[in-house]
């Protein structure tokens, strides 16, 4: 049995308590980030959430506003109406003003006629002591006492004609003036509806205005909170981007034992995919790599399979996808959630394309490329 050198044993015992340290670092390093995005993501969330409330704002506020022209749209056209009805009701006023003179005035002509029919039938029939019979037979001739007759007998008939006209005209004034006035009642009955109305659409207006000057309000407020909010999240992308930056720097300084990784010989393993891999795997692709070109997408699915073939990650997708500290999606919360929300066409034929054996690079490793890692840079990410 051959013996191993103590020098030999000493230096592997070196190397592998350096190698542990900066794990250990690398790892408190990597919490610090997916727990600088697991708040960023929150912070995102309480942003969307602000938005929506203020597009609800919005649109309410929108809505209240047809909601208050057309009130107001309202009270012109019963302030039109009523302005025509106040002028119909003067006119009936007027009318029946005129209808009441005219009435009298006929009362009066027929009460004048009355008079002067008395005053004739007395005159004829009452002249001093002479009667209407002595009258007629101190006619000096047939002629003139038939004259006589006729002429009295003409003006009893024009007496009776006059006082018929008279009342017949009384009768016609004041059946007018009587379907005036119940015209006026209408018009009056009428306006009182009007006023009802025109009382209940500024009832509405002043309401309306309230929850309007409410609504604005709310506005106010959520787009003050978006602020707040984006200010918040631009602090925390400048933290994240300097834990990015501190990480990258730690990796940058582990290069070797990263590389050294990356030179196991994976060939012979063969990974078998199950049922639930594609979906896993283009999961993570779309959280990764959304905006990402094509090439980039195959990318982060090859890190994710090397990683299952290498001894030094868990040996399936979903060991690898979910280990500690390694993919901030899954720390921040947005990895459930895509899984929930669906994941989109073209990550999912990456995915394919990636368990189908399509590597394209022998990396363990990626990060958004800030220029302290060399390696394979492709989109936004450099993979190393």
């Amino acid at each position: 049995m051959n013996r191993i050198p103590m020098k030999r044993v000493l230096a592997a015992f070196l190397v592998l308590c350096i190698l542990t340290l900066t794990t250990v670092y690398a790892e408190v390093t990597q919490d610090d980030i997916d727990a600088a995005k697991d708040e960023l993501d929150k912070l995102e969330d309480q942003k969307d959430n602000a938005e929506n409330a203020a597009e609800n704002y919005a649109g309410e506020r929108e809505k209240l506003n047809g909601d208050l022209n057309s009130l107001n749209g309202q009270l012109q056209s019963i302030a039109a109406s009523m302005n025509e009805l106040e002028g119909k009701i003067a006119n009936k006023e007027f009318e029946i003003a005129a209808a009441t003179d005219s009435l009298a005035a006929a009362e009066l002509k027929s009460a004048d006629q009355y008079e002067n029919m008395k005053r004739r039938i007395q005159f004829m029939y009452e002249n001093g002591n002479t009667s209407l019979l002595v009258a007629l037979f101190e006619s000096g001739s047939i002629s003139e006492f038939l004259n006589r007759a006729a002429y009295i007998s003409d003006i009893n008939q024009y007496d009776r004609e006059k006082l018929e006209e008279f009342e017949t005209l009384q009768r016609e004034i004041a059946e007018n003036k009587q379907k005036l006035e119940a015209d006026r009642n209408e018009l009056l009955a009428l306006r009182t509806d009007m006023e009802d109305k025109q009382n209940t659409v500024n009832s509405l207006i002043q309401a309306t205005r309230a929850n309007l000057s409410n609504a604005e309000a709310n506005l106010a407020g959520a787009l003050g909170n978006i602020e707040d909010i984006e200010e918040k999240i631009r602090k925390m992308e400048e933290y994240e981007r300097q834990l990015e930056e501190q990480k990258a720097k730690e990796d940058a300084a582990r290069l070797a034992a990263i590389k050294e990784q990356e030179a196991e010989d994976t060939s012979g393993v063969i990974y078998i995919p199950e049922e639930s891999d594609l979906y896993l795997l283009g999961a993570i692709i779309q959280c990764e790599a959304e905006g990402e070109p094509y090439e980039g997408k195959l990318a982060v699915g090859s890190v994710v399979l090397n990683r299952v073939k290498s001894s030094y990650f868990p040996n399936t997708i979903s060991g690898v996808i979910y280990q500690s500290g390694q993919f901030s999606p899954v720390a921040s919360g947005r990895y459930e959630y895509r899984l929930q929300a669906g994941v989109n066409e073209e990550c999912m034929r990456a995915a394919q394309e990636v368990l189908d054996g399509n590597i394209t690079l022998n990396c363990l490793f990626f990060r958004t490329n800030n220029g302290i890692i060399t390696g394979i840079v492709i989109g936004n990410h450099v993979f190393y």
